[in-house]
């Protein structure tokens, strides 16, 4: 019989986030988002008035990756740039069909958030009791 390996945090928890991702992936996809689609979406009506170079900072993206992204979204009627004059930075923001399709991808994550707190009520309390921790502690 194989020796069963130590438990490792680090690899239960990476191996939870693309079982994770990946059911997030799925609930998104009759969307038309992928999630960092749904991700820079977010940033975006986050921070309205956020520049190319911020959001792919933020994102951790190439700039050129947020410019493709962005003019596909502008295309689909998502996002619009505020800047009233060519040459200024742009000013992106999400318009009302941007504001539908985050509301809509909110409720598949809210789907999948019960589902995974119902099959794993002590796991999703843990994990919401040391995102709480980590954020009252000083940087």
């Amino acid at each position: 019989m194989p020796e069963i390996p130590p438990f490792s945090p680090t690899v239960t928890l990476l191996t939870m986030g693309r079982i994770w991702e990946s059911a997030l992936a799925e609930a998104l996809k009759p969307l038309g988002l992928t999630t960092r689609k749904y991700g820079l979406l977010g940033h975006i009506r986050g921070t309205p008035g956020i520049s190319f170079s911020d959001l792919a900072r933020r994102s951790r993206i190439t700039v050129q990756s947020a410019h493709a992204t962005i003019a596909a979204f502008a295309a689909d009627g998502l996002v619009e740039d505020a800047t009233a004059r060519a040459g200024a930075a742009s000013r992106l923001q999400v318009t009302e069909a941007g504001e539908r399709l985050l509301a809509e991808a909110a409720q598949k994550l809210a789907e999948l958030d019960a589902e995974f707190a119902a099959a794993h009520p002590g796991l999703t309390e843990a994990l919401r009791l040391h995102v709480v921790d980590l954020m009252a502690k000083p940087r």
